[in-house]
């Protein structure tokens, strides 16, 4: 399947969870620190804009990904969650669908950082969490996470790296090169202790 039909499966996965969620759930805290479900969602619609509409909205910011990201949310505040969820929807995908790779992880990832509070696990498709492994959002920097580490998945055939090693579930590996620190304990090799340093507070 191309990179954009995965991207096209990931979001329809997605699009359907939220529409299964409560008041109460859209407002619980997510992996996102200071976000809520309804936050993760607001931070989603920046595939409304064009490539160049986001580049001088970020540029206004001077390319602070924190203010970049708060500012996304902030500005649609105001929306209801059926506001959120049919603009997401709707949203024309003018990022993601140029930059299918970058779109793809970070729906992926924010998805799980939306599942996991909420206690609603899945199974990841196989050919979607091996794209993301081998291709994870270049924005959350993994490098500096990753670097002089090898990592490999024990649920699909995926392997990166060299050094002192790291190995777990695809998903929580997913997670813990752009930074989530909650799935260490699902991780396991003596490269884990290199990798809990690094993603500490």
């Amino acid at each position: 399947m191309s990179m954009r039909g995965l991207l096209n499966d990931e979001r329809a996965e997605l699009i359907t969870m939220l529409g299964e969620l409560s008041e109460q759930e859209w407002e619980t805290p997510s992996l996102c620190a200071g976000w809520r479900v309804r936050d993760v969602v607001g931070h989603l619609l920046y595939d409304e804009m064009s490539l160049s509409a986001y580049a001088r909205f970020a540029l206004r910011r001077r390319m602070n990904t924190d203010r970049v990201n708060n500012d996304l949310v902030e500005r649609v505040q105001q929306l209801s969650t059926a506001e959120l969820l049919w603009r997401f929807e709707n949203s024309g995908q003018r990022i993601s669908s140029t930059l299918p790779a970058v779109g793809l992880a970070d729906i992926l990832v924010h998805q799980q950082d939306i599942r996991r509070p909420l206690g609603r696990p899945r199974s990841i498709a196989p050919d979607r969490l091996k794209a993301v492994l081998q291709r994870p959002d270049p924005f959350a920097r993994p490098g500096r996470i990753t670097r002089g580490l090898r990592f490999e998945a024990t649920d699909v055939d995926w392997a990166s790296g060299s050094g002192p090693q790291v190995s777990g579930p695809g998903e929580a590996i997913a997670l813990a090169v752009v930074g989530r620190p909650i799935v260490l304990d699902e991780l396991s090799g003596n490269g884990v202790a290199v990798l809990r340093q690094r993603l500490a507070p």
